[in-house]
Formats: structure tokens, C-alpha cells, sequence
């Protein structure tokens, strides 16, 4: 055999390699554009391109229409924060007996405190002759006067400093 034979045979095994090659990425291909295909006609079956656009049309409308939903939804959070804020949250209650040991725990110290810790005291005094109301102003978890030892402990309480009684 010749030179030329050799390279002639050599060009054909290439090609023959080549077309092999080729086959096989045509028949790939081909799977993924059946594979394409059916995704494209499941989603077009049934709606024609008009109907399509009118779909997406609606689409964007309601997503118009939750965004605005998103914005009052989201400014109503802020009004609520807001009172929630402004409100009494936060309480300490103590009972005891103001006169020793006659007449049981009927006296009590109630402190009520918003989220800064802005608030007030109710101490009520029970006795014989009476019940007696003292109110006390709590101003950043402090007050300007002198608390009692059941209203402190009371503003403890709903400072979270101490745990509250449960009797």
C-alpha cells in the first residue's frame, strides 16, 4: 500500500469518526427539542396568542393590585405599632396588708407601664375607715417621688426586674 492509500483511508476512518460525532449530537438535539416542544405545548395548549396576552394582562393587574394591598397593609402595621407603643403593656401587681395582721391582704400596688416605660402607680390603701387612692406618675422606668416598699416592688415587677407572685 501506498502513501496516498494510507492517508486516503486515514481521512476516511476520520470522517467516518466525524459523522459518527455528528449523529449523535444531531440525535441529542433532537431529544431536546422534543423535550422543548412538549413543555411549549402544554403551556399554549388550549390559548391561543391572543388569549395569551389577555392572560398576562390580568397577571400584571393583580400583581398591581397586591402591590397596592402590600402598601396599606404595610402603612396599617405602622399605625398599629404605633398604639401598641402608646399602650399599657407592661404591669407589676402587688397585694399586702397595710395594717399588719387585721383585715388580710385587701391593699394592693398596681404599676402600669407603656413600651418606654412611661406610665404610673396606683397604690390603694385599704383600712377600717376607708380605702385610699394614691396615684404616683413613672417617667422612663423612674419616678420623682419616693415609692413605698410595695410600689417599688410592684414597678419592679413590670420593669421585668422581679418575678411576679402568683398567690
Amino acid at each position: 500500500m501506498s502513501i496516498s492509500e494510507y492517508i486516503m483511508m486515514g481521512s476516511l476512518g476520520v470522517t467516518l469518526i466525524l459523522s459518527v460525532i455528528a449523529i449523535i449530537l444531531g440525535i441529542m438535539a433532537n431529544a431536546k427539542y422534543v423535550q422543548l416542544f412538549r413543555k411549549y405545548d402544554y403551556f399554549m395548549r388550549g390559548r391561543d396568542a391572543e388569549t395569551l396576552e389577555d392572560y398576562f394582562v390580568e397577571l400584571q393587574s393583580h400583581v398591581e393590585n397586591l402591590e397596592d394591598e402590600d402598601e396599606k397593609n404595610k402603612e396599617l402595621i405602622r399605625i398599629l405599632n404605633r398604639s401598641v407603643r402608646a399602650s399599657y403593656q407592661k404591669f407589676g401587681l402587688v397585694k399586702y396588708n397595710a395594717f399588719g395582721r387585721v383585715g388580710g391582704n385587701m391593699s394592693f400596688a398596681l404599676a402600669l407601664l407603656d413600651f418606654t416605660n412611661t406610665g404610673f402607680i396606683i397604690n390603694s390603701v385599704h383600712s377600717n375607715e376607708g380605702c385610699f387612692l394614691y396615684i404616683k406618675d413613672v417617667d422612663a422606668g423612674t419616678t420623682e417621688v419616693e415609692l413605698g416598699a410595695e410600689e417599688k416592688l410592684a414597678l419592679e415587677q413590670a420593669l421585668g426586674y422581679r418575678e411576679r407572685d402568683n398567690h
